[in-house]
């Protein structure tokens, strides 16, 4: 009989992280990293987040997660959302508290940057003009 593994994605700008989980001793891997060893500290505790409410759930399982695109904040926010997807499809009771907590643990965040107009500078910013 083959081990049940579960693939969730996660986005935040134009990060994009894939989770896959499978039942283990706890391992996380960040894109071959383990957990404990990411820097910075602030970093390593918003991915911890979704681990911390799931109580001892995760500890029955590994999951790796591979991240690309984007910059080190958007990478943290979707491994984040990609855990926090993967705790619920494995168990469903954590979906409440998850999102009593924080909805943007589950939900992911569509905003966006503005693109930039065409001959022009910013997404904004009106054209230059001069008087000679």
């Amino acid at each position: 009989m083959a081990k049940k593994t579960i693939q969730t994605i996660g986005k935040r700008k134009t990060a994009l992280a894939k989770a896959t989980l499978s039942a283990g001793k706890g391992t996380i891997r960040i894109n071959h990293q383990l957990l404990d060893t990411i820097q910075p500290e602030l970093l390593r505790q918003r991915l911890m987040e979704p681990l911390i409410l799931s109580d001892d759930t995760w500890q029955k399982v590994n999951i790796n997660v591979s991240v690309s695109g984007g910059g080190m904040q958007g990478q943290t926010e979707a491994a984040r959302i990609a855990i926090a997807r993967a705790l619920v499809e494995f168990n469903k009771k954590l979906k409440k508290p998850f999102l009593d907590y924080d909805r943007h643990l589950l939900v992911q965040d569509i905003r966006v940057r503005e693109t930039r107009k065409p001959n022009d500078s910013k997404a904004r910013a009106s054209r230059q003009k001069s008087y000679r």
